[in-house]
This record gives C-alpha cells, structure tokens and sequence, in this order.
C-alpha cells in the first residue's frame, strides 16, 4: 500500500489532475516573481532614501584617506548604513562630493602603523571594485582630489579612540547592510498556498530503494512541464522579462485607471469690492491723529530715498497682501480666450491691451496699500470660465524680502496661454510725493502660436503727504510687444496737472504700431471709457469701457478655504492683521504686524548665522535668461484627443491625461536643466525638455495656424490636436526672438566689456613703461661721452706709470 502511495506521489500518470497543477505551479512562479520585483525595488528605494536622508548618520567626522600617490589627503567621512560617502568639506554639497563606498562588499581589518594616530583598512576580499557608480544626489564625477585606490582605502583617525569607534561604527554599519535584504518568499499571500494540491505542498522523501528504479528518462519526464525549465533562462533575458512585465503593469494602471486625480479644495468668493470710478475713490482725507503719523515718517526719511526698509503707519494699509493683489488683472482673462484663437495678429494685439486695460478699474476706497509679502508667503486661485468651461489658474511666492521680490505663474493651457513673471517693488520719497514702482517684466505666451508677448507696469504714484489732499494716481510709459510678429503697444498713464484742476484723473494715451508704423492710437481714461482711431480711416469707435454689464461679466474667482490653507499662504498668515484693520482696531493691527516682521527678521538672522541662503518653493531661475520660471510649468499646447483635465494640488498644476505625456517647460531654446520625476499614475509627467537631453524644435507656420512644438522622443501634433497623429519629422531651423538672442548675449557682452578695459589698462601701463625705458636709455645716453673721457684718463695714467 505504501509503494502503491508512492508510485502515485512520483508518477505523473498517477496525478489527479495534472492540468490543475500545471496551472497552480505557473500561477505560483508568477506571484513569486511580481514579489521579487517589488522587493527589489524596495531594497533600491530604503538604499536611496538612506542615502539621500540627511538625518540617517551613523558616524561623520574628518579622516585622512591614503591615495594611490602614497600621500594622504583629508575628507570628511559621513557613514550610513550600508554606505560611506567621501566629502571635501562638511558642506555635502554636489561639487564637493568625493566618491560613496559600498559596505556590503567590503572587510575592515586594524592596520598598523609607525606614525600618530590610528589606521584601519577597508578592503574587497576579492580585490574588486568597492565604489558606487553614483553619488547621493545623482553625481557621476567627483571632486578633484588626489587618485584614490581602486578596491581598498586606508584611513587614519587622529588618536586610538577615535580609530576604534570609527571600526565599531563601520561594524555596525556592515551589520544594518543585512537589514535591506529581504525574503522572495516572506510576503507570499496565504491564499497561493491553498490553491496547491496538498501532493505539491509535502516534500518528497528519496530512499536508495526508489532512486534505483528512477532513471534519467523518468526524472525528465516527471519535471516535463511544471515550469521549472525557465530556471536555465540567462540573466539577460530575465531582465529582459522583468522589463517588459513591469512596462506592461505601468501601461495597465494608465488606461484602466479612470479615479480623477485629487485637487485642492477651492470655494467661490462670494463678495468683492470693486470701488467707484472716477477722481472721488482715489482721494483720502487723513484726521489729525494720522497726519502726526505721517510727519513722523516723513521726519525719518529724505527726498529721493528709497522706503522698501520703512514701516508705513497700518492706517493706510489694505487687508490683503501684495500677492493677492496682483491677481486683480485676471478677473476679465476670457479675453485672452477668445485671443488665441484670432487669425489676425493685430486683433491678438489689441485683444491684449484690452485685457491689460481690464485689469485697473478695481480699487479700494480711498488711499489704501496691501501689506509687504514675507519671504516664503504664497497665494493660489483660479478663476472658472463659463463659455470654455475651463479654469485660469495662479500661483504667487515671495522668493526674495530684500530687495523685495514676487514671482507669479498663471496658466490656463486648455484655453492656450501662460502668464509668468517677478517683480520687484520698489519705493521712492520725493517729499511731497511718493511713488511705487513695479519693476520687471510678465511674459504672455500663446501656446499653440508660439507668440510671446512682454508686458511691463505702470507705477502708482502718491501726492499729497504734506500739502494737500491725499491722492493716488498710475503714471509712467508702459508697452506690450509681440517680438515674433513685430506688432506692440505703447501707453502712457499720465498724471493729472498741479495747474490744470479741472481735468479728470487716469488720463491714457496710446499707439498700436507694426514695426515703426502706427496703425491706431488709444485715449482716454483707464477707469472709464477708452476710445481708439484707427489711423487709416480716421475712424474713432469704444475700445473699452468698466460698464455694469461688464463688471457683472466679471469671472468667478475660487480661493482656499482657510482652514485647508498652508501656514504661509497669505490669507491665513494675515488672518489678525486683517481683522484688526477691518474693525479699525489699528493698535492691534500694528501688533500684529509687528509680531510677523520681527519673526522674519529672527529668520534672516539664524540664516545669516548658518550662512543658508533662502530657497524659492515654487520657482527657480532660468540658468540661460535669468528669469524665475515655475518649477513645474507645461507649455504644451492643449491635445483634446489627449488631455482630460487641468488641476492644481500642493502647489503642482498638472494634467491628467490618457496617455503618459512628457511636460514641454519651453518653446524657445533656452531651457532648463533637466529634473526628471515619475508618473502619477494616469498624471502628467514632471519633465524637463533641455537641450543636453532631448532636442526641441519649433515650426513656425503662417499667422493664422499653430505653431508645432516637437520632442524627439514622444509628442503631439500641437496644431492639430483632433487628428491626434504624431509629427515624424522636425525642422532644423529654430527662430530666435530678439529679446531670447539679446538676454542670451548679454553674458558675452559683458565679458567683452571688460576683456577691451583690461587691454585699454595693460595698453596704457605698457605706454608708461616704455616711456620709461626711454628715458633711462637717453640718460644713459648722455652719460656715455662722460664715462669714455674717464676712461681714457685712466688708460694714459696707466701708460705713464708702465714706463716710468
């Protein structure tokens, strides 16, 4: 009975149901492989986030390290587990980075030594390589020191203890290398088991007496098909297999995941406060208690000084910070809609200067100035448009206090433009007079043109401090230009006369021009009606004017509820200022504004001491142009066939689309480094389009198509999105804008200013060293008939006295 037992245990033929174990054999090795790749990919992240965790420290002190040259140098020695990274200072920066060590492979051994000190070895048994391809942060080539050994190093600490805890830290750090190893068959789910045949499961017992009637043949035939003959795969194809069975998961999550990404929650703004129209908003009577605030402060400064480090009394103060201020101009950007899809390029112009003019009719009453922003503080909103059901969204950071700095993004790519730009605020006292200058530059870009259109900003401009009324009024020469297409605007808001008394405020004049052609003018008031002629014809029609049916076209603004609010965004971070200025309570608005600026300055000073210096969150600058550009800005052109959904969370204004899609940051040539990130699932991906990666090229077409922007690896016909094709082929010509050419040149302008002041320099000391030289070479000159008469009269001495 038992041989019989046996026999069906051993024999294929005697098996229930061979078709079920087969089945149950393929399904276990599959489990048991996705468990080995996901194991795997655990032990890299642990390594990774070890590595990269600046808080994971066994041990970080300096040590001299032997080099190939027999000399030694010194680094600092940060042990990890698992890992000993090599640094030229204690600043770990990239740069300084000198080589990682990989622990796993390595033995420590005592190593003795004539000199002070104590020395220890850390070696490959097999006289192999012992360091990792890459350092920390990604670093392929270290920091110039002297060569180092190959498959070993030997270190001396500065005295005996000091050696021996550095050999028990590096013990201990060798044991910890164990903890990252992990079990193929740890994580196996019970329920695999249960699936198997409880045949499969027992472990057969051999004895002589049947090894000897199983020959070779039957030992075949008893494996034949249980899938173990996939054990003699190489390790290429193994990999190989791995691969493609993870390529085919990620594409299985992207088109069957249909779970709409998570978004900030936002809610509508029920109330907003436009202001009247006219001279009677702008004006401010001050009572007596605030005028001796006022001769106070005017007491502190002088005439032409600048009041970016002067604390305004909080009786002018508006409730809301500089960066929500900046937003006012967004409130009509349908206009920007409807002007991206105009064939004519000069009704895309004055479709602009239409949007640029909406944006000033809002004002508070009277003379009122929103707070300073504190470095780090952050603003978002977005404005839902109705007619394209589409969202504008904005996103502001104050990256620098002094001098004070605001970075903004806009960007609604499902209508098909971005906005990004900083301006610097600055403040100038002219005694009577004080004006606020907004200095930089905004960059309108239409996606799917390729246009850019550049925008500067009027300043505001206060009168009235001492002698008369208390005013507020925009001045200055601003314009709008399209360097692709040579279509611009200039306009000037100009400030009301001392004299002329009867003439209204918010005066505007205004030329639209084509290279050096003006085709219409502009005139009128910003806050009112604004009337524009058109130079060939003559005629004069309303170009634009703040009516209540426009006001009432207003789009909806959302904002962060500010309970869900981050701690530095604005709302939140002003929350009792604002209320004390709303309830006129101005001793507890200076409080309260007190208590944040002298945390900012606490701040400034622990980085002053620790010599850190501040971080923008959201921006970082263009290495090429300067300019601070949005961390995670997409400027592809929206793909219908593609693109589900625009939406922001933690900051990050992402797409959700259907098709894993690479992010275009540029559609110039001058790009930024590249960072790549990982896909979200079904998100867009955070990718950099740099020119050392991955060549861009931009198609620019006739004014009324679109422009194509192209990626060598993977993109979308831009210009038309509805056949949803590829573009197979890319032009080699790329057009430069002039200002992109001039920016890009300035670097080598510069250098070249001061390479001819340095030749103009050693020219001018060569000419005075020459005429040095000659004028020692006359002097000796004139002392040469001199020398030749004494030396005569020593020769005849000489003579006389030889023959005497």
């Amino acid at each position: 009975m038992r041989l019989k037992s046996e026999s069906k245990l051993f024999s294929p033929a005697g098996t229930p149901d061979k078709n079920s174990a087969k089945l149950s054999k393929r399904e276990s090795l599959k489990v048991q492989k996705k468990n080995y790749r996901s194991q795997k990919k655990q032990a890299a992240k642990e390594l990774q986030s070890t590595l990269s965790d600046s808080s994971v420290v066994v041990l970080a002190d300096w040590l001299k390290v032997r080099g190939t040259l027999k000399s030694w140098t010194k680094l600092w020695c940060v042990l990890k587990p698992g890992l000993l990274v090599l640094y030229k200072s204690e600043k770990q920066k990239s740069s300084h980075w000198v080589g990682t060590v990989l622990l796993n492979t390595c033995r420590i051994i005592e190593r003795p030594s004539k000199k002070d000190g104590f020395c220890f070895k850390l070696f490959h048994p097999l006289d192999q390589s012992i360091w990792a391809t890459k350092g920390p942060k990604g670093e392929t080539i270290g920091g110039i020191v002297q060569p180092l050994p190959y498959s070993y190093l030997i270190f001396r600490a500065m005295s005996e203890s000091s050696g021996k805890c550095w050999m028990d830290a590096l013990d201990l750090a060798l044991r910890c290398t164990s903890l990252l190893v992990r079990s193929m068959k740890k994580d196996v789910e019970p329920a695999i088991t249960s699936d198997l045949s409880h045949e499969a499961i027992l472990s057969p017992v051999f004895t002589a007496h049947h090894s000897e009637h199983m020959n070779e043949s039957d030992c075949e035939k008893h494996f034949e098909g249980q899938g173990l003959d996939e054990d003699s795969k190489t390790d290429r194809e193994e990999m190989k297999t791995d691969s493609e069975t993870e390529s085919e998961e990620e594409e299985v999550k992207v088109f069957e995941d249909n779970t709409p990404p998570t978004e900030t929650k936002y809610i509508e703004n029920a109330r907003e406060e436009l202001g009247q129209q006219g001279d009677s908003s702008q004006t401010e009577e001050v009572d007596e208690e605030n005028k001796g605030l006022i001769w106070m402060l005017v007491k502190q400064v002088r005439p032409g000084m600048d009041l970016s480090k002067v604390v305004l009394p909080t009786f002018i103060l508006e409730p809301r910070s500089f960066l929500d201020k900046l937003s006012d101009y967004y409130y009509h950007s349908d206009i920007l809609s409807e002007a991206v899809i105009l064939d004519d390029p000069y009704s895309r112009l004055k479709a602009v200067v239409k949007w640029y003019l909406s944006g000033f009719y809002k004002k508070p009453k009277g003379l009122k100035k929103p707070y300073n922003p504190i470095i780090g503080e952050t603003f978002r909103c977005f404005w839902k448009h109705p007619k394209t059901n589409s969202r504008t969204f904005y996103l502001a950071e104050q990256i620098s206090h002094h001098p004070p700095v605001s970075a903004f993004h806009i960007t609604n790519r499902q209508d098909g433009f971005n906005i990004s730009g900083s301006i610097l605020a600055k403040s100038k006292f002219y005694g009577n007079s004080l004006s606020a200058i907004l200095d930089g530059t905004a960059k309108l870009t239409f996606l799917k043109r390729g246009e850019d259109y550049l925008i500067t900003m009027p300043y505001a401009h206060c009168k009235g401090i001492l002698i008369g009324t208390l005013t507020m009024e925009m001045g200055g020469k601003v314009s709008i230009s399209c360097p692709k297409t040579s279509y611009r605007a200039e306009v000037e808001f100009k400030l009301k006369p001392f004299l002329n008394m009867g003439e209204a405020s918010n005066k505007i004049i205004g030329k639209l021009k084509v290279g050096s052609d003006t085709l219409a003018t502009l005139e009128g008031h910003w806050d009112q009606e604004i009337y524009i002629r058109d130079r060939a014809t003559g005629e004069s029609h309303l170009f634009w004017s703040p009516t209540s049916e426009v006001k009432s076209q207003r789009l909806k603004r959302y904002t962060v509820p500010i309970d869900h609010q981050e701690e530095m965004e604005s709302e939140r971070l002003w929350k009792n200022v604002s209320d004390a200025v709303v309830s006129s309570d101005m001793h507890a608005a200076t409080q309260e504004k007190y208590i944040l600026e002298e945390r900012q300055r606490n701040e400034a000073k622990e980085r002053k001491a620790k010599m850190l210096e501040w971080v923008p969150r959201l921006f970082e600058r263009d290495p090429l142009t300067g300019d601070w550009v949005y961390k995670f800005v997409d400027m592809r052109p929206w793909d219908p066939s593609n693109d589900l959904l625009q939406y922001e969370q933690g900051y990050r204004i992402q797409t959700w689309t259907r098709h894993r899609t690479p992010v275009v940051r540029t559609c110039s040539i001058t790009s930024l480094e590249q960072k790549p990130d990982t896909y979200p699932g079904r998100k867009i991906v955070s990718r950099n389009c740099s020119l050392k990666a991955k060549p861009l090229h931009v198609v620019e077409e006739s004014e009324s198509s679109a422009a194509e922007v192209e990626n060598s690896r993977l993109d979308s016909d831009s210009s038309e999105p509805s056949k949803g094709r590829r573009v197979q082929k890319s032009s080699p010509r790329v057009r430069l804008t002039e200002e992109a050419l001039v920016k890009a040149l300035l670097p080598l302008t510069k250098l070249q200013e001061e390479t001819n002041q340095s030749l103009r320099t050693i020219q001018t000391r060569l000419n005075a060293l020459s005429s040095r030289l000659e004028d020692q070479q006359q002097g000796s000159m004139s002392s040469w008939p001199l020398f030749v008469l004494i030396a005569a009269f020593v020769m005849q001495v000489f003579v006389q006295w030889l023959f005497r």
